[in-house]
C-alpha cells in the first residue's frame, strides 16, 4: 500500500515513496494502536468448512489422518491484548507469515 508522491527540487522531480501507516513499512512491527500491543494478535474467520478424512482402527476407534479448511467468508484480525480490529494490519500478516 504505498503511495507515491513527488517532491520538487530545483528543475529535477523525484519520487517520494510513502505509506499511511507506518507500522507496515519494511522492518516495521505491527502495533495496536488502541493498548500498544506488539505481540499477541488473533484471527478470526467466517464461513469456514472443516474436512477431516480418519481411518477407523480394529478396535472400533478413529485415527484422523488429515485436515482440509477452506475459509468462504471474511477474516479479520485482532490484538490478542484488548481485541481491538485490526484487520486493516491482516495484509501485513499473510506477508510476514513463514
Amino acid at each position: 500500500m504505498n503511495l507515491p508522491s513527488k517532491e520538487k527540487t530545483g528543475k529535477k522531480t523525484k519520487s517520494k515513496i510513502t505509506t499511511p501507516f507506518p507500522s507496515l513499512q519494511m522492518g516495521k512491527r505491527v502495533v495496536c494502536p488502541r493498548c500498544g500491543n506488539d505481540w499477541h494478535f488473533y484471527e478470526v474467520a467466517e464461513d469456514v468448512m472443516l474436512t477431516t478424512r480418519y481411518i477407523q482402527n480394529a478396535d472400533g476407534s478413529f485415527t484422523p489422518q488429515s485436515d482440509e479448511s477452506s475459509i468462504l467468508g471474511e477474516v479479520k484480525f485482532f490484538c490478542g491484548e484488548c481485541n481491538t480490529d485490526l484487520t486493516q494490519f491482516h495484509n501485513r500478516l499473510m506477508e510476514m507469515l513463514f
